[in-house]
Formats: C-alpha cells, sequence, structure tokens
C-alpha cells in the first residue's frame, strides 16, 4: 500500500507539473511571456516538493528518479514503477491542457509546449546545442537536487532552491528547447502533438538522462556522505 502511495503521488505531481507549467505557456504565454512561464514551472516544482515530498521525495521527473537511483536511494523497481507513473502523469495532463484550449477553438498546429531542436527549436537552435543545454542544465538541476537533500541540509527548506532553480533554467532554456531536463514533461505534450515532437522526442530523453547520470556519479564520488 506505501508503494502505491508513492506511485500515485509521482502521478499526481508529473500532472500537476505539466498543467501548471505546460499550461501556463499554451493559455497564457501571450500574456505572461518567457519570464512568467519560467515562474510556473519553478512555483510548480515548489509546492509540490511540499505536497508530496514527505510521501514518495517528489522526484516527478525520470531524470531526478535515475539520478537517485545511482545515490541509491532508491531502489531499481521503485524507480521503474516511479518512471511509469511520472510518464502517465504527463500524458493525462497534456490531455486536459489540449481540451481545455480546445474549448476556445485552440489549433493544435501551434503545439503544447513540447520541445524541439534544429528547426522546431524556438530560436533555432542547432541538435548540437540543445543536447549540451538539455544535459548541463539537467545536471545542474540534480545537483541542487542533491545538495539541498543532503543529510546535513536543512530539508524543511528543500523545495525553495530546488524550484528557484527551475525557474532559472527556464529561463535561459526556453528560447533554446523549450527546456525539458524531464523527459516525462517531454512525452506528455509529444503525444498530442504527434509526429515531428514524437521524432525528436528521443534528445528530451537522453540528453537529460546523460546529464543526471553524469552529476549523481560527480555528488556520489565527491561528496555524498555514507
Amino acid at each position: 500500500m506505501e508503494s502505491i502511495r508513492k506511485y500515485l503521488a509521482e502521478l499526481i505531481g508529473t500532472f500537476a507539473l505539466v498543467l501548471f507549467g505546460c499550461g501556463s505557456a499554451v493559455i497564457a504565454g501571450d500574456i505572461i511571456g518567457n519570464l512568467g512561464v519560467s515562474l510556473a514551472f519553478g512555483f510548480a516544482v515548489l509546492v509540490m516538493v511540499y505536497a508530496i515530498g514527505n510521501i514518495s521525495g517528489c522526484h516527478i521527473n525520470p531524470a531526478v528518479t535515475v539520478g537517485m537511483l545511482i545515490l541509491r536511494r532508491i531502489k531499481v523497481r521503485e524507480a521503474i514503477f516511479y518512471i511509469i507513473a511520472q510518464c502517465i502523469g504527463a500524458i493525462a495532463s497534456a490531455g486536459i491542457v489540449y481540451t481545455i484550449a480546445m474549448g476556445k477553438g485552440y489549433d493544435i498546429a501551434k503545439g503544447l509546449a513540447q520541445n524541439g531542436y534544429g528547426i522546431h527549436s524556438p530560436g533555432g537552435y542547432s541538435l548540437g546545442a540543445c543536447f549540451l543545454a538539455e544535459a548541463l542544465l539537467t545536471g545542474i538541476f540534480l545537483f541542487v537536487i542533491f545538495g539541498a537533500t543532503s543529510k546535513k541540509s536543512p530539508k524543511e527548506f528543500a523545495g525553495i532552491p530546488i524550484g528557484i532553480t527551475i525557474a532559472l533554467i527556464h529561463l535561459i532554456g526556453i528560447p533554446i528547447t523549450n527546456t525539458s531536463v524531464n523527459p516525462a514533461r517531454s512525452l506528455g505534450p509529444a503525444v498530442f502533438v504527434g509526429v515531428e515532437a514524437l521524432s525528436q522526442l528521443w534528445l528530451f530523453w537522453v540528453a537529460p538522462l546523460v546529464g543526471a547520470v553524469i552529476s549523481a556519479i560527480i555528488w556520489f564520488v565527491l561528496f555524498e556522505e555514507n
């Protein structure tokens, strides 16, 4: 029962992240701009840390789960179900965002805040630049999480630096890739946008996971306390 509660918490947390983050971009992006969308993602992560952090740890991101797996803070079986729950939550939430937007005749050709590189990058950035940005930004994000949740850190404040970091990441990342640093967040919108988004989805799984693995190894070797 305890495990099911964790998986449901991850599903709900990822659902909320996509709803507030991607939803703000799709429904209010023209009004709030990139700064507003960045803050929406940051606040979404911050509030969910306090809502479900004591239940599941509030990963709501396969890259975070993989990083925690490397640090042995989560078991393999649990990590697999975490990632499945995160993906389900992201897809369901993207569907809700699309359904709400359709209430005003929204054209899916405008997208659902999906991620892209090359001609599908908001700023026209190359595949290599987008891969580097996603890997590096994810690595920094994981580094902050590891530090904020380490034994000597005041865990009651962990959500604040984590949320602020996500907002900062989006400020630089939106013009490059629309910011992923979260494979589940990328999967949700891509499912509804279709072939073009799905064909580029691999980068937004591989790059964040590469960044997460490198960051976790660095933390484990240099900073993790046994």
